[in-house]
């Protein structure tokens, strides 16, 4: 896709100076720019590539002023960097909007009710019972199974795979590889050691703005939903167990793993490889840093590090004492002999 200065500055009610007809087709940094591409300029820091860019268009703040001749048409805004970002989204929703249709070799049950801009890849399967809302893209190999809700503007990327049963809601993203509604982990032991399978008949439920990032998990319920409440973003590599409910706007980072029936606020923060138990109840506005282990009730607002985890300030100040733990006990028993030394000296 090619856009020309006139309409990028007409998306970000910028004003071109240079020429307005300038076209570019692809994205690049300001240091690597070639012709073609556009680039921003927001950070001070990288002022002198303005004059050595060879991109063809530079997003520039209103109140930069070019000391030398420039080969690049520029676009003034109020904030270049936040003009890039919008600029950023509107071209990934530009890419998507151009998949239309169901490619060959797809399996798509008659029963199946899509809306308007439909996109499925080829090699992907969607079984029966699925209802697809508008501006849906699903993208090759993936799997949808029976009774799902897909709601509005929801990108499923390759070889996602959504059991039966899940309900997605609107503008969410599920990346590549990631599973959706699988069993949950539970088994109950026999007399004889083997385990017994227990069914997991409930389901998953994404509210609305939710994302997923590659190779994530989230199990079904045993009973009843595991639900991801909606704005939660999760980042790829995680585990969420059977039951567990991650309250609105929290971010979770990569490789962390949620344990069963554990429910945890809206507005959290936690760092990658973070393991938390099951059955808790962790508070809004909880920071957990990264590689805690969380093995208790969480209140409000509380900052943990640690494993297993306590007060960020606390264990900071104890961080310290660590690495010098086998000095600090050499120290102590070194006290310990001249005390000694000196009873048995006042003994004698």
């Amino acid at each position: 896709m090619k856009f020309t200065a006139e309409q990028i500055a007409g998306v970000l009610g910028g004003e071109v100076v240079g020429n307005p007809l300038a076209e570019v087709h692809e994205l690049s940094k300001i240091e690597e720019g070639k012709v073609g591409s556009l680039t921003f300029l927001s950070n001070p820091k990288y002022n002198n590539y303005i004059y050595t860019t060879e991109a063809t268009i530079t997003i520039v703040n209103k109140s930069f002023i070019p000391e030398s001749h420039l080969n690049t048409t520029l676009i003034k805004v109020e904030d270049a960097y936040l003009a890039f970002s919008n600029l950023l989204e509107f071209y990934d929703q530009a890419k998507k909007a151009s998949k239309q249709g169901v490619e060959p070799h797809t399996v798509l049950s008659e029963d199946t009710k899509y809306g308007e801009n439909f996109y499925l890849g080829s090699f992907s399967y969607v079984g029966t019972n699925v209802n697809i809302g508008d501006n849906v893209k699903i993208y090759p190999n993936c799997f949808i199974g029976d009774n799902v809700v897909i709601r509005n503007n929801v990108t499923i990327f390759a070889g996602a795979k959504i059991y039966s049963e899940s309900i997605i809601g609107n503008n969410c993203t599920i990346h590549a590889g990631t599973v959706i509604g699988s069993d949950g982990f539970g088994f109950a032991p026999n007399p004889d050691g083997s385990y017994k399978k227990i069914p997991q008949i409930g389901n998953v439920i994404l509210e609305d703005d939710v994302e997923i990032g590659s190779c994530t998990t989230i199990d079904r319920a045993t009973l009843g939903s595991t639900i991801i409440r909606k704005g939660v973003k999760l980042d790829n590599q995680i585990q969420i167990a059977h039951n567990v409910e991650i309250g609105e706007n929290t971010v979770i980072a990569a490789q962390t793993g949620v344990a069963g029936s554990t429910k945890i606020g809206k507005n959290g923060m936690i760092g990658g490889q973070v393991g938390i138990s099951g059955h808790l109840t962790i508070g809004n506005n909880v920071r957990i840093q990264a590689q805690s282990g969380v093995a208790r009730n969480i209140k409000d607002d509380e900052v943990l590090q640690g494993s297993p985890t306590f007060g960020y300030n606390d264990f900071s100040k104890s961080y310290v004492h660590f690495k010098n733990l086998p000095k600090i006990i050499a120290e102590i028993d070194e006290l310990k002999k001249q005390i000694l030394n000196q009873k048995n000296g006042k003994n004698g």
